[in-house]
């Protein structure tokens, strides 16, 4: 019990790693430098992350987004998101005259490269992953041929191809590493030849952030992810925490944090997407300082040491940026 006039007590561990990873980060930073280079306005198709706050700091900042690259003045300098393009919008973009600039995620160029050489070497490609979203969308559209888009082990009986023999599979790569991994048991049930990456290519901080996650869950009465609610992600922070047995909350800053959750809590772990600026982290952090006495723990699970380069167009630009909202 709590004395009146006094604040309880709270214990509030943080996940280590959270929040921004290297391709974000490359993604802001690529925006941000062009910003420098080229001048306001520059145009972004799509959110360059999924994170309105970051959207919103960029906005401030002269950036326009787009849905089409038909919506751009002719001329203008162009991004694409982390998420990647199709080939036929690089290709529009070029008949436009537009000066793109492509801020796609590595690890999600690196599984258009995977899917292409299958596609060329005859293979039916599967993709696991979530039908619209950017991420597939773009990928879609950097394989030749048929892809077939399925994200749930059921979804594989339903897969009635020409030669069973010569399939393979790519992912998304901001899947459930578990959830993934049933996917891919199902297929190799049904198509015992197929061939495909298992689930490497889901990226290096998605699978270490759930890693985390999972390891904080054995501490904590209650879980808050920081992040979007259209973040994959983040989508899958929650889930895991749910499926561990801990109540979990996706909320996209502290003002979306309902204090009732946490009533009857004395340890809450808080970790984010990674898209979510720490600003939002921080955030949440202070808002619980605003009702309890709050006592910070970090709970170190990886350590991350990624960095990916710029793109060639920016690649000697001398002026180091800051990263929008972090």
């Amino acid at each position: 019990m709590t004395s009146p006039g006094t604040k309880p007590g709270l214990t509030v561990v943080l996940a280590e790693p959270r929040g921004f990873c290297a391709g974000v980060e490359r993604a802001i930073d690529v925006v941000e430098r062009a910003l420098d280079r080229f001048g306001a306005p520059i145009y972004v198709r799509h959110e360059i992350v999924h994170n309105k706050h970051v959207v919103e700091t960029l906005k401030a900042r002269g950036v326009i987004f787009v849905e089409e690259v038909d919506e751009v003045p002719t001329g203008a300098v162009t991004i694409f998101s982390a998420h990647g393009v199709a080939e036929r919008v690089e290709e529009h973009a070029g008949e436009r005259g537009l000066k793109a600039i492509d801020a796609t995620c590595p690890l999600v160029t690196k599984v258009h490269r995977e899917g292409r050489r299958y596609a060329e070497k005859g293979y039916h490609v599967v993709m696991i992953g979530h039908l619209g979203h950017p991420e597939v969308e773009g990928t879609l559209g950097r394989i030749p041929g048929k892809v077939h888009v399925i994200s749930e082990p059921e979804d594989v009986d339903g897969l009635n191809l020409d030669h069973p023999d010569k399939v393979a599979f790519v992912t998304q790569t901001t899947l459930s590493v578990n959830d993934t991994r049933d996917v891919i048991d199902a297929l190799k049930r049904k198509f015992p030849s197929i061939v495909g990456p298992d689930v490497r290519d889901i990226c290096y901080a998605t699978q270490n952030r759930q890693t985390a996650v999972a390891e904080m869950a054995k501490h904590v009465d209650v879980i808050l992810v920081v992040g979007a609610k259209n973040s994959s992600n983040s989508n899958r922070l929650r889930e895991l925490g749910e499926n561990i047995g801990v109540p979990s909350y996706l909320i996209a800053d502290a003002d979306a944090m309902d204090m009732e959750w946490l009533k009857d809590a004395g340890r809450v772990g808080l970790t984010a997407g990674a898209s979510a600026p720490e600003t939002l982290v921080q955030g949440v952090i202070e808002r619980l300082r605003g009702q309890c006495e709050v006592d910070v723990k970090t709970l170190n699970v990886i350590r991350e040491n990624v960095t990916f380069k710029l793109p060639r167009e920016l690649l000697d630009d001398p002026q180091p940026s800051q990263a929008a909202g972090a």
